[in-house]
């Protein structure tokens, strides 16, 4: 046997493939049975030479499936936990890899293939006698760049896979296969019943992709997204697609602010896939109607509150920018930024999605950009102890309205230090 794999496709040809070399893993190929195959997503992006940092490997085993994945962990350090005790599916971690076993359905690897969604990701590799078990010609389909499905039974066993066809195509940049986009129209109802948590996950993909958007427009359009996102139409799903056109200008004119739009803050929920202000951004532009009903729909869908935060008060920015008149004023801009709070990450962009004037966007982002500036970020010049201690006022919401005053009279310029705010309020009409 050579040390690196040779593959024999179905039509007899040899491609050599170091991404799914044994010597690349984290463990022996000792370690496996000899009736072990590697399947899924590892082996399609190895046939379409794709590369990843992090290896992600799963592993079907003809039995013993856990007790393997668990001697494997004790062997070499690793951690260990079990996903699913019912149908024999473990899962081992390592520093630069995470490898899931799972036991062989049916009677066969081929029986086994035949169970899956899509063919491109019912193709098997042997390490051990380094070949493919290819029963669908997904080989052939890659080669075409065609998204098929093994059955539409599979689609039916589980819906997800309906949403999923979408989203595996804009990351392999595939199209899907006609048969496979009639069954998914006819099954699209079926999409409901999936736990939100799913339904999100292949959500937040698309809205992460560049070719995300466009494949979001399918869905939609085949009647995926109904019930997740009822208030969807082809004027915001454009929106998207605007907004994928100018991320690449906003790299090269303001880099730090494509940087924080890329970024998210610490989530208690944890860090999570696809958590950016750019995911938000989009997101923001697929909900509909009143606030209440924007909350509604995040919550369905699951999202963490840091992010159900995030938009709402991103919305609430956008509303009131729509609103004005402009150009704003400098105590409507500080009212913006009041309002949206941490959602003003996402407002340049929607401003300039919508064509509002590019002036405003570079006044806002100036301000933004400027840890010193009064208007995004006002410092605290007095505090309400001051007024009470320092001026002798009783304590009561008119200190709170005065405290506003002196933030808002801050960014229009008037005050500067302590001294000139305590003078300014008590030089205040009092109640």
């Amino acid at each position: 046997m050579s040390s690196t794999p040779t593959f024999l496709s179905t039509s007899g040809t040899r491609d050599f493939q170091p991404a799914l070399s044994p010597q690349s893993w984290p463990f022996s190929l000792t370690c496996l049975p000899p009736q072990a195959y590697l399947v899924g997503g590892t082996v399609r992006d190895a046939l379409l030479h794709r590369q990843a940092d992090y290896l992600d490997l799963d592993f079907v085993l003809p039995e013993k499936a856990i007790e393997t994945a668990e001697q494997i962990a004790q062997s070499y350090g690793a951690g260990f936990v079990v996903l699913n005790s019912e149908h024999e599916i473990a899962r081992v971690v390592f520093p630069n890899a995470t490898v899931d076993f799972a036991q062989q359905i049916g009677a066969s690897i081929t029986a086994d293939l035949q169970r899956r969604d899509f063919t491109v990701n019912a193709i098997a590799y042997s390490p051990h006698s380094e070949t493919l078990v290819d029963p669908l010609n997904g080989y052939a389909d890659l080669q075409r760049h065609t998204l098929c499905m093994v059955s539409e039974e599979n689609l039916r066993e589980d819906p997800l896979r309906l949403l999923r066809a979408y989203r595996q195509a804009a990351q392999l940049g595939f199209q899907l296969d006609a048969a496979t986009q009639t069954a998914i129209r006819a099954l699209a109802p079926r999409l409901e019943a999936v736990a939100a948590e799913r339904v999100r996950s292949e959500l937040d993909c698309l809205l992460s992709l560049p070719e995300g958007s466009r494949f979001l427009t399918l869905a939609w359009q085949d009647g995926l997204l109904n019930t997740w996102l009822p208030g969807l139409s082809s004027n915001k799903l454009e929106k998207l697609a605007v907004i994928d056109r100018l991320v690449a200008r906003i790299d090269q004119q303001y880099p730090e602010y494509a940087s924080r739009l890329r970024s998210w803050v610490k989530d208690p929920a944890g860090p999570g896939l696809h958590r950016s202000w750019l995911k938000l951004t989009k997101l923001s532009q697929l909900l509909d109607g009143p606030l209440a009903i924007a909350e509604a729909t995040l919550a369905a869908l699951k999202y963490s509150r840091l992010e159900q935060q995030g938009v709402l008060a991103m919305v609430k920015g956008w509303h009131y920018l729509q609103e004005q008149l402009l150009p704003l004023s400098p105590a409507q801009r500080y009212g913006l930024f009041k309002l949206a709070g941490v959602g003003f990450m996402g407002i340049p962009l929607l401003a300039w999605a919508h064509g509002l004037p590019e002036t405003l966007v570079e006044t806002l982002l100036g301000h933004y950009l400027n840890p010193e500036d009064a208007i995004a970020h006002p410092q605290t010049l007095v505090s309400g102890r001051d007024l009470i201690q320092g001026l002798g006022m009783k304590p009561g919401p008119d200190i709170g309205r005065l405290l506003e005053a002196v933030q808002l009279a801050q960014a229009e310029g008037l005050l500067t230090n302590r001294a000139e705010a305590l003078a300014w309020v008590q030089a205040q009409p009092r109640p």
